[in-house]
């Protein structure tokens, strides 16, 4: 038996080796083609005819994909409300408090960050309520994957009694965003910051152009929001103030 086995393991390596030997290896580089055939190539590619099916299927894709934002948004409100106690209608309020502005109109966002001091951010949230602006965060406390600290850290922001706990509290009128690629787009490293921006800056991303609207302006410091729109309309941008200026002052 013993000497059948190591005939066998011969045979196999044997067998092996052939194999080895009979494979062929493919090219390692792309070929140098002339300059004529590769214009040619190239000129094919720009003539093909586009393919309705390929079309209706990426507009498939697009409509799923939105769907699928859509699921999630309506999941994380349910997770927001198991984290904090609240029922769903009432964390929708926390995390999506109003919609944005839409058509021309200018939206005031200011960027925020978590370090920022609780007191601060109640501030600024009672100001952008009267000016209907929105606060924008780069990212969630925790990571994008632990909801319950940007659940609770909306629940204090917006609560208007501070001390209030449940989900009977009141809250404010402002929509709180997470949105890197808003801060991205503004070149926004430091906070707090403001911009006015056009159309609906809570669009999703799927839903968003890529050539998106930008505020011309962004003001930093650490100041009262009507202090950062004086400073904008004084770099020129009264157009664009002037409709939150006039509800935050009158209001």
């Amino acid at each position: 038996m013993a000497q059948q086995g190591a005939a066998a393991m011969e045979r196999l390596k044997e067998a092996v080796s052939r194999r080895k030997a009979d494979t062929v290896s493919g090219p390692t580089a792309l070929p140098n083609l002339p300059d004529e055939q590769r214009r040619r190539a190239f000129d094919g590619l720009r003539a093909r005819t586009p393919s309705p099916e390929l079309e209706a299927r990426a507009r498939q894709g697009l409509e799923k994909a939105r769907e699928g934002v859509t699921t999630e948004r309506e999941a994380m409100a349910k997770r927001m409300a198991q984290a904090l106690g609240l029922d769903a209608r009432d964390v929708v309020a926390v995390a999506d408090a109003v919609q944005a502005s839409s058509g021309n109109s200018w939206v005031p966002v200011l960027f925020v960050s978590s370090s920022m001091p609780i007191a601060v951010l109640r501030t600024y949230a009672s100001q952008l309520e009267k000016a209907g602006g929105i606060m924008a965060f780069r990212g969630m406390p925790g990571g994008l994957t632990h909801v319950g600290p940007m659940a609770k850290l909306s629940a204090q922001i917006l609560r208007v009694d501070p001390g209030c706990e449940g989900p009977a509290c009141a809250m404010r009128d402002v929509q709180i965003i997470v949105d890197p690629m808003v801060f991205r787009q503004h070149d926004v490293t430091r906070v707090p910051a403001l911009a006015m921006i056009p159309g609906n800056p809570a669009q999703p991303y799927c839903e968003r152009d890529d050539n998106a609207p930008v505020s011309p302006h962004v003001i930093y410091g650490d100041a009262a929001l009507s202090g950062m729109l004086g400073e904008y309309a004084r770099l020129g941008g009264n157009m664009e103030v002037r409709d939150a200026a006039a509800r935050l002052e009158n209001r």
